[in-house]
């Protein structure tokens, strides 16, 4: 029950990271939202779905590490 918090983050990272590589174009509202300054773009897009599941793999693997 004390890893619930950050298996949420994970899923949702991982989640939103896939979604990002499949169907950039239905994120790119988000995207024009969160990054604001900048202009929002597919290789924006794609960029940040990579380092989202590149976040979502490192906190697996933290978490993996807490639980042994």
């Amino acid at each position: 029950m004390n890893h619930l918090g950050i298996s949420v983050i994970v899923q949702l990272s991982l989640a939103l990271g896939v979604a990002g590589i499949l169907w950039p174009e239905k994120l790119m509202p988000l995207f024009e939202l969160l990054l604001f300054p900048f202009p929002s773009s597919y290789r924006n897009v794609r960029a940040n779905s990579i380092g989202a599941i590149v976040l979502s793999i490192l906190l697996f693997f933290s978490l993996l590490a807490r639980s042994a």
